[in-house]
Parts: C-alpha cells; structure tokens; sequence
C-alpha cells in the first residue's frame, strides 16, 4: 500500500527499530533506504532509561548510523517546558542516566519544596520511598511531569510496566493531573516535524503502540502506519477504535509505503 504525499518520517526507536540490544531484521536496511531516497526522518522514542547520548551510542553500536539531533526523547521535551515556564527545581523519579539530559537544566536540594515531579520508567528506582517523596512534593504544591504516560513496554526479557501506572496512581493520591510531554503529546511530535520542516501532513508515523504511537499521530494531524512488531497485540489492535493508515510487518517493509 502506497501513501501518497508522503515527505517525511518518524520512527519509533523501541519494538520498531530495536528491541534490547538486537536490530529488529530490515530495520538498519530501512534507515539505509530513507538516507538513499532523500526522505527525512526522525528517530522518536518514550525511552527515559538512556539520555539522547546514549540511545544515539547504542543505536550505533546495532549498526545504525543515526546523528545524536536526529534523536528525540521526552527529556528534551521536558526541559524545553520548564524553560518556558522559568522553573527549574525538580524531583526526578528516573533511572538510567537519563538525569543527564537535565544536567544545568534543574535542580534538586532534597526537600519536598520543589517546582516539579517528573517521572520517567523509573524501573526498581519505583518503591515506596522514592513514590512516598513524590507524593509530598506534589501535595506541597508541585506540579507533576510525566516524561511518558505508557502502560507497558517491550523488555528484552518481556512485556514490562512503563512509567504510566506509576503516574496515574499518583494523580489518583493528589488529584493533580500529570503535563503529558512524551508521545501521544502533540508537542512532542510537533518537535521533530518542525525540526524536519515539513507539515504534519507531509509525515508518517510508524510505531507499535496502537494508543500511543498511531493515536498519538492522528491527533497530531500525521498518519500513523502500525508494525507487527514490538509490544503489537493483536487483539489489542481488533479492539481498538484507531485505525491507522496501514500496517505492516515490521519497518523493513516501509519501501512498500513510498
């Protein structure tokens, strides 16, 4: 299936291009396709275990040659919001060093007087301490950020809770409710596609989350092309009320779209 007016790309990175440390098969063959057709693209993902640095290292290391400014992740994103609103002290409910990507951008004294809690897939950093401060914060008067809202991911060991139970139980506890700035975010899309200069559109989206990826596009005015591949469900897909614009089986088979 072929679409039409089709200028752009973004890409998952997670259960799209890679899952773990393995290349999905025809993943970096699909890079390779864009970079000879001229087509931009832009690598998007709601990892917040690895900084941009990393994931853009890691990415070489499985073969792709993917530029660092071509990669977008939510930190980015989070730290473009609180320039704009001129605050800078957080808790970060992270792991990883994804606390890189707020190096100079916020700071954390240890009190519960902050500005914003911002929570990411913080894995075992997530225990009844870590969320309790949190908690306090937020009752305290501070504002929660959620680097990414997904219910779950695929782990190389599998399917595996993301950063949005977390922040939900959260909203449940404080009765705030959480500044989205990861996918399904329009700001956050908004971010690459101006980045690549074109129209909303003008680009695909292609990602293995029905809600997050395809919805998330199609709210922002793109299409949103599903892969079999990642943390796809099947059913999951029979019952959602989003239908994208095509699916496929993996990314490889991206040359069938333009």
């Amino acid at each position: 299936m072929t679409l039409e007016n089709v200028k752009g790309f973004l890409i998952d990175i997670d259960g799209v291009l890679t899952i773990g440390e393995t290349a999905i098969p025809g993943a970096r063959e699909a890079i390779e396709l864009l970079k000879s057709r001229g087509s931009p693209f832009r690598c998007i993902s709601n990892s917040t275990r690895k900084c941009r640095a990393s994931l853009a290292a890691r990415l070489d290391r499985l073969g792709f040659a993917i530029p660092k400014n071509a990669i977008f992740t939510p930190p980015l994103a989070a730290v473009k919001y609180m320039e704009e609103t001129g605050k800078h002290r957080a808790y970060l409910l992270t792991t990883g060093n994804v606390d890189r990507d707020f190096a100079g951008a916020c700071t954390d004294e240890g009190s519960n007087s902050v500005d914003y809690v911002i929570v990411g897939d913080a894995g075992d950093r997530v225990t009844y301490a870590s969320m309790n401060r949190a908690f306090r914060c937020l009752m305290e008067g501070a504002d929660l950020i959620a680097l990414e809202k997904d219910r779950y991911w695929m782990a190389p060991d599998g399917l595996s809770l993301s950063a949005g139970p977390f922040v939900t139980a959260l909203e449940s506890a404080t009765g705030k409710t959480a500044t989205v700035v990861g996918k399904p975010a329009k700001a956050f899309f908004d971010l690459a596609i101006r980045d690549m200069g074109l129209a909303a559109e003008e680009v695909v989206m292609i990602g293995d989350d029905i809600l997050t990826d395809i919805g998330g596009a199609q709210a922002a005015g793109m299409r949103g092309v599903l892969v079999r591949t990642g943390k796809f469900r099947k059913d999951v897909f029979e019952k959602s009320s989003v239908q994208p614009a095509a699916v496929i089986n993996s990314v490889g088979d991206i040359g069938s779209l333009i």
